[in-house]
């Protein structure tokens, strides 16, 4: 990671980019959308302070937990004179977050104990399928696949026959055309 001399007060978007770790492509993103500013030079080029640095290091550390960039952003204006995150700011915003992302969590496991049950039997019409039929809609049009069926020579196909495995889960048998 290359070095800035601490007399560098302003950074180009390369230095910058260098720096922290973020693609220049990713900068011009990140300022296209407010959460970081520049200044132009004479030349039209962008030049950033040294407390950018931070700015997108608190940007990325709340990306990579799923803090979505409007919410960031928003956080970012609260503080005052839009100074530069620091770890009472990061520790504030953390733990109002903290809810937020306890919540997804709660509902990721949940999808992910469901979703092998789904896998399990191949039916997407199950009772409690959380992917494609969470109130299980289709189940008042009969047992099985429902969403998996290609039965091109009707418009109202015969329901497949469906049988029950040990588990109670219904499984879908495959349909001759």
């Amino acid at each position: 990671m290359p070095q800035l001399p601490f007399k560098v007060h302003e950074l180009s978007v390369g230095q910058l980019s260098a720096r922290s770790g973020a693609a220049v492509s990713a900068l011009h993103f990140y300022e296209s959308k407010g959460l970081i500013s520049s200044t132009r030079t004479a030349g039209n080029q962008r030049r950033y302070t040294r407390e950018t640095l931070r700015r997108v290091a608190f940007v990325r550390a709340a990306q990579r937990v799923g803090i979505p960039l409007a919410v960031i952003r928003d956080a970012l204006a609260e503080l005052p004179d839009e100074r530069t995150p620091n770890r009472e700011d990061w520790a504030r915003l953390s733990e109002v977050w903290r809810s937020e992302l306890d919540e997804r969590i709660n509902q990721l496991v949940e999808l992910r104990d469901r979703l092998t049950d789904c896998i399990g039997c191949g039916c997407l019409s199950m009772d409690k399928c959380a992917l494609s039929n969470p109130y299980d809609n289709l189940g008042e049009q009969g047992p099985g696949a429902r969403r998996l069926r290609v039965d091109r020579r009707t418009t109202d196909p015969a329901p497949a026959p469906a049988s029950k495995d040990d588990t109670g889960a219904g499984t879908c048998t495959p349909e001759t055309p």
